[in-house]
This record gives C-alpha cells, structure tokens and sequence, in this order.
C-alpha cells in the first residue's frame, strides 16, 4: 500500500496564503456586503488608521505587537484584525471566547508552531476575549512571548477589569470610539451608493436613524438595509421611520463599566454645580434599565459627601426622595429623585465633614483606647464619684451662650482640629461661630 506523503510546506499543511477579502456575495446582509476590504475604509477611527494614527505607524515599522482591541459593538474590532492580518503578511485565525475552550486553544497554538516552522506567522484574533477565565487567560502568555502568535483580542469590557495583569502587560491596548454621527453617515452614503437608491427619508428622519443606531455601525447598515427594502414611496418623516423600526436599546450593563462610568458622571455633574448634565445622566441611567433605589442609594451618599453641612436640608431631603420613590414607584417616583439631582447639583458644596470623618477615623486608629477625661463621665456611684468622676464638670446650658469651653478630649492627648468648615452656604455661619468659640476656649 502507497505511503502517504507527508506535509512538508505551509502550503502543504494549511493551503496558500489567504487571499484579500472577496467582496460578499450578492444576498447576504448589506452590513456584510459593505464590510471594508482596506484598513483606510474603517469608518470613525481614525485616531488608530488615519496617517498619523497608531496602527498606521506601527505597520509602516513593519512592527506589529499583539493587541487588545477595546470599544462598543458594532465599530470595526474584527474587520480592523482581519485587514490587519492581511497587511501585516500574517495568517488570520478566529476564535470567540464563547463557543472556543481549552480543546480549540491547544489546536490553534500547535497549528500555529507548525506554521511557524513553516515560515508563516499566525494573526489569532479572539472575539470577547474577557470571556476566559484566568486559566484560559494564562495559556496565551508563553505563544505570545516566544512569538508563535501576534494575538489580537476584542472586548468590550475594560481591559484593566476583565484581564489578567499578565496577559494586559503583554499586549497593547488600542481604544475604538464609538462611531460618531458623521461616521455614521457616511456608512449610510457608501449604503446608498452600493444600493443605487437614496434613503427615502427626510433629513429630521434621517437624523433620526443615526441617532437610533446609538454610535453601533454595524446596527445603523440594519437600520438602512430594512429602510432601503421599502417600496417606493413617499419620504418617511420621524413618525414614520419610529413606527417601522424598533429603537435600539442603549447601551448599559447594570453590573458591568458602563453602569460606574454612568454614575460616576452623574455624581460628578452634581458635584460640578451642572443640573442640566446631572438631569441627562439620571435619565440615561433610567433609560437603560438601572433600578432607582441603586440611584437613590448614591444620592444619598452624595448629600452626606459633598453637600454636607453647607446646605444640612440635602441629607434629610435625600431620605424624602429616597421614600417618594420607595411609595409611588415608576414612573411617578422617578420625578422625586429627578427633584432630589437638581436640588443637590444647586446646592452650596462642602466635603469638610467627609474630610472630617477619614481624619477621625484615622486618629482614632492612632490613639487606640484611650479613656474619656473622667470630669465627663457620669458618677452614678460612690465609688465611681470617689475616683473622680464628674468632678468639674461644668453644664454647658448653664455658661453664657450655652458654653463652657472645657476640654472633651482624652487627658494628655493634644486637641485636634478635624471639621474646618467652608465658607459657603450654611457652613459660614458654622465657620463664624466656631472661630468664636476657639477664641473663648483659647
């Protein structure tokens, strides 16, 4: 029986070189059909691809690291890995986080040591690559050291929170942007122009629908392609395009980044005086399905953080809002809370209690277990009278302006000075007093 010959190429083992992209074929989806066949006709990242832009150095040094390619669906990760493949001279090979285990990883690793041998480098691109676990994760350290692949990973999650130290320290990350509104246009122009017809829809519906589309290219050649579909017929306005479409969900995991980045500008709206900014991110974290009591929770904490004394109403406020919602619920509840973000984000600021409290957490860590000055406690026996408790103990509503100036503090501990309220709102008449009674303590 004849031997079977053995492989010796690259082209033995995997086949030729792969070809550049084919265009799609005439019935598949038009995202399909006008996915880019060139790294300059990726829409909207031009910070990355444009002639300055970092990818674009990096391939004119003929240098190409493994990379992790961070950004929201929808705006080019797989098209830029894929045409990056091809430009580099490298074989493309995809795997998704979510179908792909141990099994297909060893598989694509000693594939790639054989190509190697054979003088061909391996592009391993991996869609969701947060997906792995640590382990997972672990196994690309060795293939991307010693070279055997130039792995370009896609996440939509942080890289700082989804992947392990190692594997960040390894690769480079590259930010993509969410397609703007004129990078969405020009999608639905190259749309057009395949199609051979205008979209029949007025400039107000046209605004619209890149709007809908929430910065997800891929979501706005869906939008077009179902539009494009219609009969001839007069142009749809606004109404018309709502009633053929259903909008797109925003963009919001309640327990993943986009949930901190949200509250973390809305609270930093508040904090900056901006009601406008504070209202639009409140709705945005409503809109995208965030439970109000987490809201409400935050703005609790924001009254007592940074509005503090300079305005003592906020806390308690806070606390009726809080309630409002908890007795009418949505959507009646939701105007409560909307109330409450208005209040605080008008509101004179002051964190000198925060900044008060930190520092006597602190202090008291320091001190440990120091005893109270025995002229404060309470004497209720003999005994306790015959060690010296009470004694001198002045009654503070009997001195004039109901104060006595005595020490509080425990004995032979200097006295801190921890709350320095601010100037602003309620906290100057706090200020004032308190510079009085330091006067008369003194």
């Amino acid at each position: 029986m004849a031997q079977r010959r053995q492989p010796e190429t690259a082209d033995d083992l995997f086949g030729p070189p792969p070809a550049a992209p084919q265009p799609a074929a005439e019935g598949a989806p038009l995202a399909e059909r006008l996915r880019p066949r060139k790294l300059e006709e990726v829409a909207g990242q031009e910070h990355l691809l444009g002639p300055e832009g970092t990818l674009a150095r990096m391939l004119a040094r003929g240098s190409l690291p493994s990379l992790i390619l961070w950004g929201p669906p929808g705006v080019g990760k797989t098209t830029i890995a894929r045409l990056l493949a091809e430009a580099a001279g490298l074989e493309f090979v995809s795997l998704s986080a979510v179908f792909s285990g141990v099994a297909d990883l060893k598989r694509a690793f000693e594939e790639a040591r054989a190509r190697r041998r054979a003088g061909r480098r391996t592009l391993l691109f991996v869609d969701e690559v947060h997906r792995f676990n640590r382990a997972q994760q672990d196994g690309f350290l060795p293939v991307v050291e010693d070279g055997t692949v130039t792995l370009v990973g896609a996440t939509t999650e942080n890289p700082s929170f989804a992947l392990n130290g190692a594997l960040l320290s390894r690769c480079q990350v590259l930010v993509l942007k969410r397609l703007d509104d004129s990078a969405i246009e020009s999608l639905l122009g190259r749309a057009e122009a395949l199609e051979g017809r205008a979209l029949p829809l007025t400039p107000e519906a046209r605004a619209l629908l890149r709007a809908m589309a929430d910065g997800d290219g891929r979501y706005a050649l869906n939008l077009a392609e179902q539009v494009l579909a219609l009969p001839d017929a007069p142009k749809l306005d606004e109404a018309g395009l709502q009633s053929l479409l259903a909008k797109r969900a925003a963009l919001y995991d309640k327990d993943r980044e986009e949930h901190y980045n949200l509250i973390s500008a809305l609270h930093k709206s508040m904090r900056g005086s901006d009601p406008d900014a504070a209202l639009y991110w409140f709705a945005r974290m409503v809109h995208g399905g965030e439970d109000p009591r987490y809201i409400a929770r935050r703005l609790a904490r924001f009254a007592a953080e940074d509005v503090g004394m300079a305005d003592p109403s906020a806390l308690p406020l806070a606390l009726a809002a809080w309630e409002s919602y908890e007795r009418l619920g949505s959507p009646e509840g939701e105007l409560g809370l909307a109330q409450l973000v208005v209040h605080l984000a008008t509101a004179p600021k002051s964190n000198a209690v925060y900044v008060a409290w930190k520092a006597a957490q602190s202090l008291a860590r320091e001190t440990g277990s120091l005893a109270p000055p025995a002229h404060i406690l309470n004497a209720p026996t003999k005994l306790m009278k015959s060690l010296g408790y009470g004694a001198g103990y002045e009654y503070d509503h009997d001195a004039e302006d109901a104060f006595s100036g005595q020490d509080y503090f425990p004995e032979g501990m200097a006295r801190a000075e921890l709350y320095q309220p601010t100037e602003r709102g309620a906290e100057k008449e706090i200020a004032r007093r308190m510079r009085e009674w330091a006067r008369r303590r003194g």
